[in-house]
């Protein structure tokens, strides 16, 4: 399992950004345990705010995980989430949202100062929960996606799930990006008329235009997808056609060199209110996108790590890809100056648009 610093990525272990770390439903008011960024993680939506709250999981008093006990008398008497707050099943002490312990029901003593969780910013937007994850500490340098058409008339919501774990180094994912070459055996793309990427600053877009050996006749007009990473671990993928699609793929570390992956996909249908007929066309569509990005998880889960690609003629730009990524390992004070190797415009040879013989 390669990690971090096999990839020379920079001093940080994990990136930078914005990362999913549930889907909505998920969250109760039973704290759930997770485990993020090398951290153990306790999530629980409050009782009075019904808002998510994310904390360290583990009490500073006696170091008892948050939310792994099922027998305490807190938990049976369903004092585990109270308001707002979470109460340790082991001596009882409870915190706020704020992390700080506001209650030691046994002890007439004033409360530590030390007697404190850390806690971690979220928000819950288009069905997901999303926490900002910096190793220096620093507020947000981009926002978190609006994903606007999730909720509007004639879009079926995704419905997002977890594909499960991967021990796949994330740098593995985003190379897809630049990865021209393996549309067609991979995927099935078929007379491929354009293949561009355009990166700005923390975001990355992949543009293609191109034919489906089953999802599109040959001859007709190619399908376009118009792909782009958020920072480095929210993509998402719009195809146009008779269903426009809006696909969602997020990923997450867990522990170096280890991720958790969601996949999600909207449709577009011609009811403003969504009928039967039109959840079941979306249904398939997202069984189909869920088939597609399958074909990557595969190869992802049964290969070696590739530290240095040796690039040919046809590739794409993977070097650019790889130092775009560079920015998030990094202190954001260097941010500006992988953003003046990468930020352009680039179209990848061998497509109609920019045959072998012709500059791009």
């Amino acid at each position: 399992m390669a990690k971090t610093a096999d990839y020379r990525l920079g001093e940080f272990t994990f990136p930078r950004g914005w990362f999913m770390v549930a889907a909505a439903s998920e969250v109760t008011a039973v704290p759930m345990a997770v485990r993020y960024f090398g951290q153990d993680l306790v999530l629980y939506r409050g009782q009075q705010s019904r808002r998510v709250f994310m904390v360290e999981a583990y009490c500073p008093h006696m170091g008892t995980h948050l939310a792994r006990n099922t027998t305490s008398y807190v938990v049976k008497d369903r004092e585990h989430v109270v308001g707002d707050n979470i109460r340790c099943p082991y001596h009882a002490w409870r915190f706020g949202p704020d992390g700080r312990c506001n209650e030691i029901p046994y002890s007439p003593a004033s409360i530590p100062k030390a007697a404190c969780l850390k806690t971690w910013r979220v928000i819950e937007r288009a069905g997901c929960v999303w926490t900002w994850y910096d190793p220096e500490g620093g507020e947000p340098d981009y926002e978190l996606p609006l994903f606007e058409s999730y909720g509007q008339p004639h879009w079926v919501n995704w419905n997002v799930r977890s594909l499960g774990e991967l021990v796949c180094h994330p740098q593995e994912v985003v190379d897809n990006m630049a990865d021209k070459a393996h549309l067609e055996p991979v995927h099935g793309s078929i007379e491929m008329a354009r293949f561009e990427n355009v990166f700005a600053d923390h975001v990355v877009r992949q543009i293609l235009a191109a034919g489906h050996k089953t999802l599109a006749a040959q001859g007709g007009e190619p399908m376009t997808n118009d792909t782009w990473y958020t920072g480095p671990g929210i993509l998402q993928s719009v195809m146009i056609g008779e269903y426009p699609s809006h696909m969602l793929i997020t990923h997450t570390p867990i522990d170096d060199g280890v991720i958790k992956v969601w996949y999600g996909l909207m449709v577009k249908v011609p009811n403003v209110q969504p009928t039967e007929a039109d959840i079941a066309t979306a249904n398939s569509y997202e069984k189909a996108g869920e088939f597609a990005f399958a074909q990557d998880f595969e190869i992802w889960g049964n290969k070696r790590p590739c530290i240095n690609p040796m690039m040919v003629k046809g590739d794409g730009p993977f070097d650019k890809v790889r130092i775009w990524y560079r920015q998030f390992y990094n202190p954001r004070a260097r941010a500006a100056e992988f953003h003046k190797r990468v930020n352009g415009h680039y179209v990848s040879r061998g497509t109609k648009a920019a045959p072998w013989g012709e500059v791009a």
